[in-house]
């Protein structure tokens, strides 16, 4: 099983400073449409198949592997992607909350497993040691907020 996670500030210094809202927003069209926030070529279709006021399904090819997603959305809180069909099943969470100081944090946290491959076996611990690393989902957070702040100067969020 694999467990990870990383936080960062939504606004650091230097930022433009981004309202819980306008975080949640791209955290909402991110969920809907990864290609604007995946580097280009990595995300090559996302299509959402079924939507509720609670939940959206998408079909997605993401680095070459097709997934398909249930998407829980906690308003202005979290994201949580279940992993219904492709490499990985569990649950990716990303999840805005202030911490003890008042700061607005953007944390991701998954817990997963990689289909058809021995539980703690040399691909999940290489799989962990990604995510945990600066090229895993830390830098995928602050690809997320700087989009969103791009997205926002260009009018369209």
């Amino acid at each position: 099983m694999i467990y990870s996670t990383a936080i960062v500030p939504v606004n650091p210094e230097g930022e433009t400073e981004l309202t819980r809202a306008q975080a949640w927003d791209g955290l909402v069209l991110k969920a809907r449409d990864a290609r604007l926030f995946l580097p280009p070529g990595l995300c090559t279709r996302c299509d959402v198949v079924e939507e509720s006021g609670s939940h959206i399904v998408r079909i997605a090819t993401i680095a070459g592997d097709d997934l398909r997603e249930i998407i829980m959305f906690e308003p202005q809180s979290k994201v949580t992607f279940f992993q219904a069909t492709g490499p990985r099943e569990g649950a990716i969470i990303n999840e805005l909350f202030e911490d003890a100081d008042g700061t607005l944090q953007l944390r991701f946290y998954c817990y997963l497993g990689l289909r058809g491959k021995e539980p703690n076996g040399p691909e999940e611990q290489a799989e962990q040691e990604w995510m945990n690393s600066d090229k895993g989902y830390k830098s995928a957070l602050l690809s997320t907020l700087k989009r969103t702040r791009e997205l926002l100067a260009e009018g369209r969020l």
